[in-house]
Parts: C-alpha cells; structure tokens; sequence
C-alpha cells in the first residue's frame, strides 16, 4: 500500500474534509449498574441508551464487564497477525468460496478501502444461503480460516468473542426496553447467529486527504460493538445537519451503533446512522468491530409490537440470509449496480402517492 492506485481515491464529495469536527454530544454510557450483584436495570440507564439511539444512532459505554485483559490479547494477537508478511497472511486469504479469512482489496461504494482485514465468524460452522436468488435453495458453510500465526490467535479471538456476545446481548436488551418492549424480543433471532468479528489494519497512508479507510456506509445488522485504539479515526454524520463527526477515542470504551435491522424491527424510532474511516498519514490504526447478526432464515419486517393503524409499517419483510449473500459480492467485484439496502424493502407513504396522483390529475 506504499503507493496510491487509483482506485483508493474517493469522488471529490466524499473526500475527508482537512479539519476535523470532535463530537460534542454522543454519549459516554456508564453500564456498571447492569454488573453488580443485583443485576436489576436502572430505568434512568434505559432512557439514557433510548435518548443516544433516538438522537446519535451511536454512544459510547464504560465499566461494560469486559475484562481488560481479553481486550488487550486480542488488540496483541491483531498486531502481530498483521505484522506478518503478507504471502504468510495470503495463505487464509479469503475468496467468494471461503469468505473468511484475511484481505486487502475491499471495496465500500465501489471505491477500494485503505485497510486489510481479518474476518471470523462466532459460530463455526455458520450457515448461510449457497446465493441471494430467491430461487436457490442451497445452503452452504462457512469455515473459519486459523493462521498458523500467531499461535495463540485463534483461542484469543474465540475468548474475546464470548465476552462480545454477553455484552451484546445486555445492551440489545436495554434497547428493547428503551422502546417498550419485553426485554427478551430479540433473543429468539439469534439462536443461529451469523455474528462475525473483524479484525481491522489501517496502514499510515500517504494521500489521506485523497482515500478512506473505509466509505461511508451503513451497518446492515442488529448492532455493532466496536474497540477502537486511541489513533481515532471513525466519524459519524450527524443527523439534524450531516456534519462528518469525528468519535473521540474513551480509554477502554466501546462504541456502539444500531444497525439497519433494529431500523427496520423499530420502525423507523430508531435509525442506523452513516459513518466512515479516515486514514493517518503517520500513524497505523487498529480497531476490532462485533456486527451482532441473526440466523440466515430470520424474516426481517417491523415488530408487530411496534406497529398500528397510526404507525403503519414502513419496510416489506426480507430474508436476512440472502439479504447478507447479496451484500457478500460487492467485497469481491465492482459492481455494475448498487448494494442492496434495506431503502429497497421501504414501503412509500401511501398519502404521498395520493398527493402526487392528485398533482398529475391537476
């Protein structure tokens, strides 16, 4: 990555801006109530999760009950994995047949990112449809790819992957219960995870005004629980003026954001929100991102909880699993169309329809 191809260089518009706005208002989460004995959950410490939701898409928490040395293994292992040379990561890199592994060509938007990854699911093996057509119904495994190095890779992440899942599982709860709903609604989805763990390298980057690490997207799963080191780098795009953001680094924190499924199982109360990766021109970057996925065959659709005569439904149902099969493409090829997202399953207000009808009549 020493020279940059085009093909790292993002459209003039999406380009970083060279000063950076640090985010005044996203949360700091203090979760300590949700460890003592007691285990009772604060209603105040609901609201809180509920207004971060509503407001940011994204907060930050503290005292979460991760302990501090499976985080700092990982972040070692991480390290030294990528420190590696690269025919020895090539040797678990992945493809469109084993789609876990190490990689350095990822595409967002169609423009290449500035990292290399190193992705494992928390299952193994996962299940997954074989294709995104409707038509197929093959399913198909997917194998984690264990690196001969660092030997101690493969049983850190699996360890940190546990402390992930009890921590994911606690804040979907609070998020359940910050929309009135029953604490549990969400667990059911996730008897057949296909939750996965990346590894994220950002390279120093000599053109970082000209490339990202990665583009502007959207997480299209439940929840993201990431660890990021003190380098910085994520930003977000503020709701109320689209401002890019930067998430300042809270030692032993972890930021988390709502994907599009809990948009869609909320019906629009809470919103998945765009963010980016910038690159440094001296220094590398580290972060490990938990994307918190339900099983292939989980119908996505508004909560019947949620929706009413007033609150009609604004998504059609799709299915997770081919939904995630068609996302799976575009880190392999350009593609000649856009991504799926989940504004392709929106539901237009029938009332904007009359109105556009009564105009032509006009």
């Amino acid at each position: 990555m020493g020279e940059v191809d085009p093909a790292f260089i993002q459209a003039p518009e999406h380009r970083p801006k060279l000063s950076v706005i640090e985010t005044q208002g996203i949360p700091l989460i203090d979760l300590s109530a949700l460890n003592s004995s007691e285990g009772t959950i604060d209603g105040a410490l609901v609201s809180q999760i509920g207004d971060a939701c509503k407001k940011w898409g994204f907060f930050q928490v503290i005292n979460h009950g991760v302990p501090l040395e499976k985080r700092q293994r990982i972040e070692d292992v991480a390290r030294k994995f990528f420190a590696l040379p690269l025919e020895e990561k090539r040797k678990v890199r992945r493809d469109e047949k084993k789609v876990l592994g190490y990689y350095d060509t990822e595409h967002t938007k169609n423009v290449r990112d500035w990292k290399e990854v190193f992705d494992f699911t928390v299952y193994d093996p996962t299940f997954i449809p074989a294709s995104p057509d409707p038509d197929d119904e093959e399913i198909t495994e997917w194998h984690n790819q264990w690196p001969q190095n660092p030997p101690e890779l493969r049983e850190a992440l699996e360890e940190y992957a546990k402390e992930m899942e009890k921590l994911a599982f606690k804040l979907l709860e609070l998020i359940a219960l910050s929309l009135g709903l029953p604490g549990n609604i969400f667990q059911g989805f996730f008897k057949e995870q296909t939750t996965f763990i990346r590894l994220n390298h950002y390279p120093p980057c000599p053109a970082s005004h000209l490339t990202l690490g990665v583009g502007r997207h959207k997480d299209a799963g439940a929840l993201t629980v990431l660890a990021q080191d003190d380098v910085g780098g994520l930003e977000v795009k503020r709701k109320w003026d689209g401002e890019w953001v930067r998430v300042k680094p809270t030692p032993d924190s972890y930021t988390i954001n709502v994907g599009d499924m809990v948009q869609v199982w909320s019906n629009e109360a809470y919103e998945s929100v765009e963010h980016r990766v910038m690159v440094n021109s001296e220094r590398e970057r580290f972060s490990i991102p938990y994307f918190l996925m339900p099983a292939h065959y989980t119908i996505v659709k508004p909560l019947d909880k949620v929706i009413n005569e007033h609150n009609p439904a604004k998504y059609r149902a799709y299915k997770w699993g081919r939904f995630f099969a068609q996302r799976k493409l575009s880190n392999f090829r350009k593609l000649d169309v856009e991504n799926i997202q989940i504004s392709h399953f929106k539901i237009e207000d029938l009332s904007n329809k009359l109105e556009g009808a009564l105009k032509i009549k006009k």
